[in-house]
């Protein structure tokens, strides 16, 4: 059993069990009633992405500077007391279920996601991949 870490929208692996959307926003032009059998997440878990503020500076972020800063501000957001029991749930589940969470960022590297699968891990996850 395992998370994977995912792009929203992208095929579906097998056996990878519920889509998580860990965005801000929903799809845009997507009908909520697609929102799974396009790919795009079958729950949506906004808590775990970057406040809007924050969100912008990620999608800026050019200089391997800025995409720390990015990084330090989000990781300060996730260390809230109710998004740490969130990540906490998520790692004890990946023990006995198959799920994935995702965004729709093409470069994982220069994505939120990929600071997630860290603090995943770091709270014990199981992640593939």
């Amino acid at each position: 059993m395992s998370i994977r870490i995912v792009r929203l929208g992208s095929d579906r692996a097998g056996n990878e069990g519920i889509r998580i959307g860990t965005v801000r926003r929903p799809p845009r032009g997507i009908p909520k009633a697609e929102f799974s059998s396009g790919n795009w997440y079958d729950v949506w878990l906004p808590n775990l992405s970057p406040s809007p503020e924050t969100m912008k500076m990620g999608r800026s972020a050019t200089t391997e500077k800025e995409w720390l800063a990015f990084k330090k501000k989000y990781l300060a957001e996730m260390a809230q007391a109710d998004k740490i029991r969130v990540i906490e749930m998520l790692a004890v589940m990946s023990h006995n279920s198959n799920f994935s969470v995702g965004c729709y960022c093409e470069n994982e590297a220069r994505c939120h996601r990929s600071i997630l699968r860290d603090l995943l891990l770091q709270y014990g996850a199981e992640i593939e991949g």
